[in-house]
């Protein structure tokens, strides 16, 4: 008879010191995928390199995933859910837009690498839906259609990702690169030669003055003023 109290034995394929592959499931292979992207960028996300982190064959997280970018659709997934949970709309429906973009660039910047590959994906999941729920709500609130609100829907969300995305995809560089690109507005652009480029040079002050939060909020407010002026009606 077995003793209760004495330890499972251990199976043929598990791995002294490492879990075996029946430890898996599909929040851990994603916790495991976002760790290593965040570690070593999007570059390293393998299913082999994912597998070694899993202490498991990356066959095995075939058995959760059908593939690479089914784990990544559902990283995309994470990044919006991560934007949009314990979101409430706000006072008016402009508020609720200008809030859900801020939301969207914070996630981004919170996970840099993840967003460079995900921000362009459609995750067809709930926490998309949810987001896609809040924003069509805000612009039928402003007094759209359900056609004009379908447009402007995209149109927001696809602003917000991009700009977020680009902002991420510096963030990802090595640091030297990442400070060069940050420090050309200062030195380059200010340096640039009056007589061969004299509009840029009589601006080129105001371009050092800018930063990504400035950026950000300037034109989402310009796309937001935008959507105002053909909604008929003040936010």
């Amino acid at each position: 008879m077995t003793d209760p109290d004495s330890p499972a034995p251990r199976s043929v394929g598990a791995r002294r010191g490492r879990p075996p592959s029946n430890a898996l499931s599909r929040e851990r292979i994603l916790d495991a995928a976002l760790t290593l992207l965040e570690r070593e960028g999007p570059e390293a996300l393998t299913l082999r390199r994912l597998g070694a982190d899993l202490g498991s064959n990356h066959t095995a997280v075939l058995r959760y995933f059908s593939g690479k970018d089914n784990i990544l659709l559902g990283l995309a997934e994470r990044l919006i859910a991560e934007a949009v949970d314990g979101f409430e709309p706000g006072p008016t429906w402009r508020a609720t837009l200008t809030e859900l973009a801020r939301r969207v660039r914070r996630a981004c910047l919170a996970h840099p690498a993840l967003a460079v590959l995900a921000a362009s994906r459609v995750s067809r999941r709930d926490a998309e839906f949810r987001g896609a729920d809040l924003v069509i709500g805000a612009l039928l609130e402003a007094g759209f259609g359900a056609r004009e609100s379908a447009r402007y829907y995209r149109a927001l969300v696809d602003v917000t990702l991009a700009m977020s995305s680009f902002e991420a995809a510096s963030a990802v560089l090595d640091g030297p690169e990442r400070e060069g690109d940050r420090m050309a507005w200062q030195r380059e652009y200010l340096m640039a030669s009056p007589q061969r480029f004299p509009q840029l040079a009589s601006v080129a002050p105001y371009l050092a003055q800018a930063d990504e939060d400035d950026q950000f909020e300037f034109v989402m407010g310009l796309l937001l003023d935008a959507v105002e002026a053909r909604s008929g009606r003040s936010a």
